[in-house]
């Protein structure tokens, strides 16, 4: 019997290439038929009408605000749940985590029981004379809802990768909490929130069930791209493959960049 050397063991069985195979053409062959269905002919037109103009516009003002969102609320969480120890922490993951599994709808719905005019907190809000539900602010809420999670899950996995050595150091220096969050904490983990922020704009971009079901179909309020996409579907297929074909470069330039980003840290110097 023949041995390989153990410089050209790889370690995974031939089969398993067969079966990523299948499961790589699973993911590919879909892109690949909607390429080739694509009105190439009149493709600038389909996708610099004025509604599909307007349609990527709004979605990317509203990802962009929701990944500040997603920013400003996550790593405070991600924050809490890699370094903090209290009573109920794992049912706090859980719940921070649960709009990975919820189908988007029911995250919907759950927005318009909190702040539409009837919700738990619209009916407040409205006799202050704020408008949530359906409006522009309710796309940016949605989209935040279903992609703060990814940013924490990013942001977490770095901080329990990085450990805490570093920041003791710091502390013994002398350094306090909030100096050693922003001079070493967070440079540390740099990498893990540029990954989680790019994704979570990805995810915005693409959100659709709870936008619709919480904000609604507003030409140039709240219909996102993923709903211009899903109305010229109806109406005229031509278009809504050209759009989809938009959306998924855009998401592959920005899942790419988000990959592109991770590189090695080093840790900075802490004064006290």
């Amino acid at each position: 019997m023949n041995r390989k050397s153990a410089s050209g063991y790889h370690g995974i069985p031939r089969w398993v290439y067969a079966v990523a195979a299948v499961g790589g053409l699973l993911v590919v062959l879909p892109l690949v038929a909607m390429v080739a269905k694509v009105n190439w002919p009149q493709f600038l037109p389909l996708i610099t009408s004025d509604s599909s103009v307007a349609a990527l516009g709004l979605s990317l003002r509203t990802s962009a605000a929701s990944t500040v969102l997603c920013i400003v609320l996550g790593v405070p969480l991600a924050l809490v749940l890699a370094r903090g120890e209290f009573p109920g922490q794992r049912l706090l993951r859980a719940f921070v985590l649960l709009p990975l599994v919820l189908p988007p709808v029911v995250g919907g719905i759950a927005l318009l029981y909190t702040f539409g005019r009837q919700g738990l907190l619209g009916k407040s809000l409205e006799l202050a004379g704020i408008q949530i539900a359906f409006s522009t602010t309710a796309v940016v809420l949605a989209q935040t809802f279903v992609a703060m999670p990814f940013l924490v899950v990013s942001l977490e996995g770095a901080l329990r990768s990085a450990g805490s050595k570093y920041e003791a150091v710091a502390a013994t220096l002398g350094a306090r909490p909030t100096t050693v969050l922003r001079r070493v904490t967070l440079p540390l983990v740099l990498p893990g929130l540029a990954s989680g922020a790019v994704l979570s704009f990805a995810r915005s971009l693409g959100e659709f069930g709870a936008t619709l079901t919480f904000a609604g179909s507003l030409e140039g309020i709240t219909r996102t791209l993923p709903l211009e996409i899903y109305l010229q579907r109806e109406t005229d297929a031509d278009a809504a493959v050209a759009l989809s074909l938009v959306l998924v470069a855009v998401a592959v330039a920005v899942v790419g960049l988000s990959y592109g980003r991770r590189r090695s840290s080093t840790p900075v110097e802490v004064r006290p």
